[in-house]
């Protein structure tokens, strides 16, 4: 009887059929959010019994009655998923789950990258693996001076002289710095122009490697909670981006320490922070915490900086950026960043 069901495709744009799937998952006290591209449900005489859904290279949201559970249900769901990732060009799938359902996806051939328990897993499989991401930051890195080595993962959104500070700091008290940029296109600033900020604000330095972070630090896969408010599982997603770091880019880069600024207001950077603190000593790799410099008794901010913008404050925020930021946002190509900035009020 199990397979007399019946395949559909969610409308994300019904907000009756969104709630469907949203009180079929709180069951499982999964949650389901707008971010998400593609989602399908099974159904058996009109009731779902099954459902599962497709972000970017992550399967989220897979879920099946307790009734129909044991029927190949799940691999069902994820076949028709990687089969959706295909016609959109990915290749290559992350799983992000609670541990309990790690043996169920490691049967249909996902490897666990990291877990945190009792909250979460992350597993990854097709073509494309975190081994080859470290082979080739490896090379990447091959060139910089030999003895210590650390690392900064940012986001610079934009790049401001707090960035710069806590940056020159490690370039100051190590051989060489690998700066880390979040790939992540879910900021006010597109990828390329703060990566593009980052290395004009740090040309000076020739100790100092940056790249790209990539999707494996502080990903829609690693890290969702980053880039939203009032997540549950912030904790657990923090504990697995930092396993994850730990465990393997960390060595890839051959750093033994992570450098971070003071984080005073973002709740969720802070509890980051913490993560880090706890888990990569038990890695052998070592954390600085950086106090932030400030103007006029405030800590500088990149949220500082796009709050002037939207004041159209401009003697502020020249205060508060390098003159290679300064230089990009007064600039006409800056107008549509600027513009999008004005009509949102985002914390990234």
């Amino acid at each position: 009887m199990w397979e007399n069901y019946d395949i559909r495709e969610i409308n994300l744009d019904s907000p009756g059929e969104v709630e469907s799937v949203r009180a079929f998952l709180a069951a499982f006290d999964l949650t389901f959010t707008a971010t998400v591209d593609y989602t399908i449900a099974l159904y058996q005489n009109n009731e779902m019994i099954a459902t599962g859904s497709l972000a970017g290279e992550v399967l989220r949201n897979i879920a099946v009655a307790p009734q129909m559970q044991g029927e190949g249900l799940t691999a069902d769901v994820v076949s028709r998923l990687i089969q959706q990732a295909g016609q959109r060009g990915i290749y290559h799938y992350f799983i992000y789950t609670k541990p309990s359902a790690a043996p169920m996806f490691s049967a249909l051939g996902f490897k666990e990258l990291a877990r945190s328990e009792p909250h979460a897993i992350l597993l990854e499989a097709g073509i494309g693996s975190i081994d080859e991401y470290c082979r080739e930051i490896s090379r990447k890195v091959e060139g910089l001076p030999s003895g210590p080595r650390a690392v900064l993962v940012v986001n610079c959104n934009p790049f401001t002289l707090g960035h710069k500070a806590v940056i020159a700091k490690a370039a100051q008290d190590n051989q060489a710095v690998v700066v880390l940029v979040v790939s992540e296109e879910r900021s006010l600033f597109p990828f390329a122009v703060r990566l593009r900020l980052v290395r004009e604000g740090l040309a000076e330095f020739s100790n100092i490697l940056v790249l790209p972070a990539g999707k494996y630090i502080i990903s829609a896969a690693t890290f969702p909670g980053y880039f939203t408010r009032g997540e549950a599982t912030v904790i657990a997603q923090t504990r697995l981006d930092a396993t994850i770091f730990a465990r393997y880019i960390a060595p890839a880069l051959g750093v033994t320490r992570r450098y971070v600024g003071e984080e005073p207001y973002c709740a969720t950077t802070g509890s980051y922070n913490d993560a880090l603190a706890d888990i990569l000593p038990q890695y052998g790799i070592g954390l600085e915490t950086i106090p932030r410099i400030t103007v006029g008794g405030k800590v500088i901010s990149a949220s500082q900086v796009r709050e002037f913008i939207r004041q159209d404050n401009w003697p502020a925020i020249k205060e508060l950026v390098p003159d290679t930021t300064y230089k990009y946002l007064i600039s006409p190509e800056a107008q549509p960043v600027l513009a999008t900035v004005k009509a949102v009020d985002s914390r990234h």
